[in-house]
């Protein structure tokens, strides 16, 4: 992950842009750091009196929740797909993509598991029987 530089760093690069009057782009020559970074860090000066680092990442809420998790929780008591409930959210004017239902379904502990059919165990009517794995794949 990105790191911030330090902020002793910064307020030299700063310092020596204001009061030794040198150029940002000398200045980043100078300390051995990019010139974009420089400007950027003089431009943070001017604006706040700070050359000090904004906020790396955080939180970011979710999207599913009140009444739309209470609305998704009485959808799932029912036969459902992740994908069938981001279409049915779309429907409704809620921007969501299949991660953000598949992290909420598996926070609140919902599984639709299909039942095993008892017709696949026996022999249909309308099928010829099973055969016999030796007659598949032949003599050893």
């Amino acid at each position: 992950m990105v790191r911030a530089y330090s902020m002793d760093l910064r307020e030299r690069v700063v310092a020596a842009v204001i009061d030794e009057g040198m150029s940002a782009r000398g200045a980043a020559a100078r300390f051995g750091i990019s010139q974009s970074s420089a400007i950027k860090w003089l431009k943070r000066y001017r604006q706040t009196g700070t050359a000090a680092p904004g906020q790396i990442g955080g939180h970011k809420p979710r999207l599913l929740t009140g009444d739309l998790r209470d609305w998704l929780l009485e959808r799932s008591k029912s036969d459902f797909t992740l994908r069938g409930l981001v279409a049915e959210l779309a429907e409704r004017g809620v921007k969501v993509d299949y991660v953000q239902v598949w992290r909420f379904a598996h926070a609140e502990g919902l599984s639709f598991k299909k039942k095993r059919s008892s017709r696949r165990t026996t022999e249909a009517a309308d099928r010829p029987a099973a055969r016999a794995v030796e007659e598949v794949s032949g003599p050893a």
